[in-house]
């Protein structure tokens, strides 16, 4: 275990996937959207295969036992993609990225109903206060006065993003049914590859040919984001889950400063006290998660009372 490395990897992660985030928002809706998700997903593939070919893990990537769960958790990762590039071409970017955290917070609820986890009142009560914040957020998409001052898109946008945190849930909890058998490099990379063909099956709708600096924003959004995906992987073999996930929440600050320095965008104070809630009920579930785990790793040291 080396946890300041873990840290690092798992910081520099969140870095990059706030960057690919903007590279999205810059390109806006000028780009159809499966287009915008084949490039995000193909070139994410290249960084996956020279690393895993450099560590000689290749085989990993491509053996596997469960293919048809790799399709079902790629076309749910695909519909989530969809989804987020939507909502990203259409709120500022630190919107669309606080709304995001909803996910962490469904996670928790879509494994109690469907692996049968068990979940206590804390865990229920963080969940309840983080969509309280998610609401916060929402505000001025609901508000009639406030909402004739945004454009018609922004509230479609919000709309793109909740159903994306769903999405994105979907596929954790897929992701922890094929952990099991599959390997990380497999899952890693068949998601990439789903997402691909995804993307690649819009094609008859109408691709837009891109201008230079589009095809770079294109290209480097699959780069940077398949190796942020390696960063966020690799993090988990340096330190326990526990300590590292919650520097997630730091993709919030460098989406709050990329959207500023890029776009001029400042979200409005309401957004803010909302993103608040919503992180700190996601911290609150990663540290109860934390305290469960250690309660646990007590109890098999321990082992059961003995009569005396």
């Amino acid at each position: 275990m080396n946890v300041l490395k873990g840290v690092l990897l798992k910081t520099a992660s969140a870095l990059l996937f706030a960057v690919m985030a903007a590279l999205i928002r810059y390109l806006g809706q000028e780009y159809p959207l499966g287009q915008v998700v084949f490039f995000r997903s193909a070139f994410a593939i290249l960084p996956v295969v020279v690393i895993y070919a450099w560590r000689r893990e290749l085989a990993l990537a491509v053996r596997t036992r469960r293919f048809p769960g790799h399709v079902g958790r790629g076309l749910i990762g695909a519909a989530g993609m969809f989804f987020t590039f939507g909502a990203l071409a259409r709120l500022p970017l630190a919107e669309a990225t606080a709304l995001s955290f909803a996910a962490p917070l469904i996670t928790v609820a879509l494994a109690a109903l469907l692996l049968k986890e068990r979940v206590r009142i804390y865990r229920w009560s963080a969940v309840a206060v983080g969509f309280g914040g998610v609401v916060v957020m929402l505000l001025p998409h609901l508000d009639p006065a406030a909402a004739a001052t945004r454009s018609a898109s922004s509230g479609v946008g919000a709309v793109l993003a909740i159903v994306a945190a769903f999405c994105s849930s979907a596929a954790v909890i897929q992701t922890r049914r094929l952990t099991d058998t599959e390997t990380t490099p497999s899952i890693v990379f068949y998601f990439s590859l789903v997402c691909s063909f995804a993307g690649l099956a819009t094609l008859p709708l109408g691709w837009r040919m891109p201008d230079g600096p589009a095809l770079a924003a294109l290209v480097s959004a699959g780069v940077v984001g398949g190796v942020a995906q390696i960063f966020l992987t690799e993090s988990y073999r340096y330190a326990p889950a526990s300590v590292i996930a919650p520097f997630d929440y730091t993709t919030l600050l460098w989406a709050f400063g990329l959207g500023y320095l890029m776009f001029g965008e400042v979200p409005p104070g309401i957004v803010f006290v909302g993103a608040a809630i919503v992180t700190l009920a996601g911290l609150f579930v990663l540290w109860r998660e934390r305290q469960l785990g250690l309660m646990e790793r007590r109890a098999k040291v321990e082992g059961p009372p003995t009569a005396v």
